[in-house]
């Protein structure tokens, strides 16, 4: 049933109805397919491990690679596969250090600056690019897949599914008059659901509202996570942050969701101006001219530009006009509440140790 009163079930989108309920007809029978073996999910003998959510949006998917990327990397292999979304290439392609934003995408190439030393490879169709990835990495220990939950094609051993605070998937409605990309009992396939950018503050009455809500299914596990971020470093020179409450702050950004980092500036901030772009959206020269344009005619002395990490990349081939400049890069990185991180954490190491073919 629709929630007319949710935010983002705006009159415009409702209008819309008539294509969502095909699109949920189309979703559904896809599903059963898959339910019923006509259409069949590939299996590897490996641990892996799927983020993903129900929904076309900023959910954390990226926060969450990177953090479970952190806690994995010190004792297994880890290797992770992207679709590569909004690339100039198609196909498999594994990240060397001559790849660029243009040619992974820029959340693969944020995942190969930060870690380097972890095997990043992008392909639009998971079952293909797996044998790929372990052909050219053999020692991989255990593959994460990024944004994947909807494609079936691959069945992951452990599924992790996200669900925005502001946007819980069983509060919406498919697209286009909702977010949903998914059917909602399709979260019954998860083992994990996180609910993501919850307020710091949250309360345990909340927490268990809202798990009343989902109804989790016997044995998925619930978590809960806000958003933390870190320490603003300048975008080539990687110099710290300088900034004060009284510096004039441009924001540049092109992510699906920058509600949580708006609201983040403003309690950093006497205020902020902007320049908004499409999610994922390719920086020109032209919107290059533009930023610095509209960065100049700001008057204080005392005057910044902000970015998210990934528009960061999308930026860095303006290394050379940017590198003078005082760009700050804010990044970003899931907290758990109620000190159920290591719980979280358990949960993953023990999925991978005690995988059958593990050894």
């Amino acid at each position: 049933m629709i929630n007319l009163n949710y935010p983002l079930l705006k009159p415009i989108r409702m209008l819309l109805l008539p294509l969502s309920l095909i699109y949920g007809l189309i979703i559904y029978i896809r599903n059963r397919m898959f339910d019923k073996n006509l259409l069949r999910s590939a299996r590897f003998n490996l641990p892996i491990i799927c983020v993903g959510n129900l929904s076309v949006g900023g959910t954390g998917k990226s926060p969450m690679v990177e953090f479970l990327t952190g806690k994995l990397k010190t004792d297994f292999r880890v290797a992770l596969l992207s679709r590569g979304y909004k690339r100039k290439t198609s196909g498999y392609t594994l990240a060397t250090d001559r790849s660029t934003a243009l040619e992974i995408g820029d959340e693969p190439m944020q995942f190969y600056n930060k870690f380097p030393d972890v095997t990043v490879a992008v392909g639009e169709e998971r079952v293909v690019a797996i044998p790929q990835l372990l052909h050219d990495k053999p020692d991989t220990q255990v593959i994460i897949l990024d944004d994947a939950f909807q494609h079936r094609s691959v069945s992951a051993g452990l599924n992790i599914l996200l669900t925005d605070y502001n946007n819980l998937y069983t509060r919406d409605w498919y697209l286009p008059t909702g977010d949903l990309r998914d059917e909602r009992r399709s979260a019954r396939r998860a083992g994990i659901i996180v609910v993501t950018k919850c307020p710091q503050d949250l309360s345990l009455a909340e927490k268990n509202q809202i798990i009343r809500e989902i109804k989790p299914a016997k044995g998925q596990h619930i978590f809960f996570t806000a958003i933390f971020y870190g320490r603003p470093y300048q975008l080539v020179t990687r110099e710290p942050w300088l900034a004060t409450r009284s510096s004039e702050v441009l924001l540049v950004s092109g992510i699906a969701n920058p509600g949580p980092l708006k609201k983040h500036l403003e309690e950093t901030f006497n205020g902020y101006d902007e320049l908004s772009y499409n999610d994922h959206h390719i920086f020109t020269i032209d919107d290059l001219n533009h930023i610095l344009k509209k960065f100049n005619h700001m008057q204080s002395a005392s005057k910044i530009l902000v970015t998210t990490e990934k528009d960061a990349v999308r930026l860095q081939k303006f290394s050379q006009q940017l590198r003078d400049l005082p760009v700050y890069v804010l990044p970003i990185e899931p907290v758990f509440l109620f000190h159920e991180e290591n719980q979280f954490t358990r949960l993953i190491i023990t999925f991978i140790q005690e995988f059958p073919d593990q050894s």
